[in-house]
């Protein structure tokens, strides 16, 4: 490692805002959204309209990403735009405090911003991955760097599930003003956590940072249209974007629409939470594992393993009725997610030219967010077409042979020759 601090201080950041991964995105807000901001509404209709603001949401960053990567990097102020995304994430999330019976458009709406922060975070957030560890140490400190988001994700929201299950513990009075407090308690929980990484990252100030904003805009456009030339120039580090864009999609779907297909089935509050809570756990440790077997073995083979997985979990999840079901599956997706996570951020950044690291990572952005799409608009539009939310689910299998076959395709070694 070439700065302990920097690093510590880097992979802090995963601890912070995973909080709103994990209490937001996949497991208190999608209960409250179908319970509370959208009653009123048919079942189906309910998880289709969650699943419609996951695809909307992330088509707005999707379009901001390939300009932020490049934009940052021109300015060379990445981490200013890390701080500004990231107080955006902490606005929209404390926003989502408001929401009462039947407001889900502007649960819809906050859920949008926060979300745009977050994503938006991650792009500079992910960009500073190559330049502050060396290539031997890159997976372990990715792998390090989701462990620990992990542990944090997973220590707030097991304080967000007493809060919820036991409110007078808190001195707070009913279980629904609880559930509301946990979106507070996690923009404080993402800004305290923060604060390493904005004392303490440093970053190259070759630039006139004090350029004006329209001139890096348009100096932003221009560079990813020529970002997109050059990367096609890495025919490998390309054909590993697309299996990504893929595959990627099938997992960004599970994530954000596993807790409310729970809870349309009929599965309890308290046990979705619990069972949530269960894959932070399991996540800890299989993170660092698989990030041994990413340098044993190497980081696709890893990778490979873990979309079988995600394979045979789409394949169980259209058949489950109980909530032992769906902890079992949980335990599951516990064992893999973080792994296929960290090994594919650093098996690309193994492929990524040193002197390009932001502006490739910018559509290793555009990549996910794209991929976070189209995922969850067709489980909502085959749920909401058939008033079958089981075969939303099993559609997402799709992603996964088709993101195994093209990754099968792609040479690892020969792409990290093409970057030097």
């Amino acid at each position: 490692m070439k700065n302990k601090k920097e690093v510590y201080s880097w992979v802090l950041y995963d601890f912070a805002n995973s909080a709103f991964a994990t209490t937001i995105l996949a497991v208190v807000l999608p209960i409250f959204y179908k319970d509370i901001a959208a009653k009123g509404l048919a079942n189906n209709l309910a998880i289709s309209y969650w699943g419609y603001t996951q695809a909307a949401a992330m088509l707005f960053i999707a379009i901001l990403s390939p300009l932020l990567g490049a934009i940052a990097d021109y300015s060379n102020s990445k981490k200013k735009f890390l701080r500004f995304f990231a107080y955006l994430g902490m606005l929209g999330t404390a926003l989502l405090f408001l929401i009462k019976e039947g407001d889900y458009l502007w649960a819809s709406f906050f859920f949008i911003l926060g979300s745009i922060g977050f994503s938006g975070g991650n792009v500079f957030y992910d960009s500073f991955l190559a330049t502050i560890t060396s290539k031997n140490k890159i997976d372990y400190v990715s792998s390090l760097g989701y462990s620990v988001g992990y542990l944090g994700g997973g220590l707030l929201l097991a304080i967000n599930l007493l809060m919820i299950s036991k409110p007078t513990l808190f001195g707070i009075s009913n279980t629904l003003l609880a559930t509301r407090l946990t979106f507070i308690s996690v923009a404080i929980w993402w800004f305290l956590f923060s604060i390493p990484i904005f004392n303490n990252l440093k970053e190259d100030r070759g630039h006139n940072i004090s350029i004006k904003f329209s001139k890096c805009i348009k100096a932003g456009f221009i560079r990813v249209i020529r970002t997109f030339k050059n990367i096609r120039k890495y025919p490998q580090l390309f054909k590993f974007l697309i299996a990504f864009w893929i595959y990627n999609d099938g997992i960004g779907t599970i994530i954000r629409m596993a807790t409310i297909y729970g809870r349309g089935i009929g599965i309890a509050q308290t046990s979705l939470i619990a069972a949530l809570l269960l894959t932070q756990l399991i996540g800890i440790p299989c993170a660092l594992i698989f990030g041994k077997i990413g340098e044993k073995f190497g980081a696709k083979f890893g990778i490979m393993i873990a979309l079988i997985v995600y394979l045979l979990i789409t394949i169980k999840g259209y058949f489950i009725s109980t909530a032992l079901d769906f902890w079992i599956l949980a335990g599951m997706v516990g064992l893999v997610q973080g792994g296929v996570q960290a090994l594919s951020r650093s098996l690309y950044g193994s492929m990524v030219p040193e002197n390009k690291a932001a502006e490739f990572y910018g559509f290793f952005g555009v990549s996910s967010k794209f991929a976070a799409i189209t995922g969850p608009f067709i489980f909502a539009l085959v749920g909401q077409l058939t008033a079958s939310n089981r075969l939303g689910i099993i559609s997402i299998a799709l992603f996964f042979i088709i993101g195994i076959l093209i990754l099968s395709r792609v040479d690892v070694e020969q792409g990290r020759r093409e970057a030097i």
